[in-house]
């Protein structure tokens, strides 16, 4: 099979769900399982509050923020905006990795390549709003890693990235489900979010003074690519849960396709600030993976 056709090779999917669910998690534990299965992969750290991905992907300390070589967040007098105040597409959003200083990137020993979008929680009272950190999200396009690697973007927890519409930049979603019903709850509304915009519902414009802006905003909407939201269940201690959680899912119509374990070494992992080892979590992965594959090939 050539790097072209494989399932996942020159897709964006974004990792989704409720705070402390497991997102950094299972991107980090996607992005090692699919360079092990030979897809070039490029990692987007788009979180905005979360720390700590580029040491489970096995880095000493994270790459600049992009936020600063697009001129920093309009609310600290850069010149990003807000998607939601501003749709405009990023100026230079598509980058040659050729052409970007390579303090704005890593790539580990497994080849995959690391880039961090912002964080806010340096910037100081009255400017911690992240909307540019969501355009970033939305627009950015690296080329240069090959061919057609497969992105994987981790995003900020909760609703707020994809009610900005960065989902419109992506072809699928993995929401991560931890034994919450707030977890549930999002897991349905992302759903929800996304079958509203391949039915054609445009967003809310109300606040837009310009009409260009309403019709650019429409626009991106219109042309978004996004196909299907899938749920990976995580930190399940138990069949009971699981069934639980199932059952509650497919009441809405959601299908779980796979399922993490509770694994006491990953919050090791995450309270030591190691890289994610071989642990019985890339077992799950893999089972994930596989059954993603047939659904997206279906």
């Amino acid at each position: 099979m050539t790097e072209k056709n494989k399932s996942f090779s020159g897709t964006r999917i974004g990792i989704l769900g409720k705070g402390g669910s497991g997102k950094s998690t299972v991107t980090a534990l996607l992005a090692k399982t699919l360079a092990n299965q030979n897809y070039q992969v490029c990692v987007f750290d788009a979180d905005s509050t979360n720390l700590g991905l580029h040491q489970a992907l096995g880095f000493d300390k994270p790459p600049t923020p992009l936020i600063h070589y697009f001129g920093g967040a309009i609310f600290s007098g850069g010149s990003v905006t807000c998607p939601v105040d501003d749709p405009t597409p990023l100026p230079g959003a598509e980058i040659s990795l050729d052409k970007l200083p390579n303090n704005y990137y890593l790539q580990n020993q497994e080849g995959i390549f690391l880039f961090a979008l912002g964080k806010i929680g340096d910037r100081g009272p009255g400017a911690g709003c992240d909307g540019p950190i969501s355009k970033i999200t939305r627009d950015l396009k690296i080329s240069g890693i090959g061919d057609y690697p497969v992105t994987l973007i981790d995003l900020k927890a909760g609703l707020e990235d994809p009610a900005r519409g960065v989902i419109t930049g992506l072809d699928w979603v993995i929401t991560v489900v931890d034994p919450t019903n707030a977890a549930i709850q999002i897991a349905i509304d992302i759903k929800n979010i996304i079958n509203q915009i391949k039915s054609g519902k445009l967003p809310a414009t109300r606040h837009l003074k310009n009409p260009a802006l309403v019709k650019t905003a429409q626009k991106i909407f219109k042309e978004a690519k996004i196909k299907d939201s899938f749920v990976l269940l995580n930190k399940i201690k138990d069949k009971e849960i699981e069934s639980y959680l199932r059952k509650k899912l497919e009441e809405k119509g959601i299908e779980p396709l796979g399922i993490m374990w509770e694994d006491p070494s990953i919050s090791l992992s995450w309270l030591k600030e190691t890289s994610l080892m071989e642990i019985g979590a890339r077992k799950d992965i893999e089972r994930f993976i596989k059954r993603l594959k047939k659904n997206i090939l279906e």
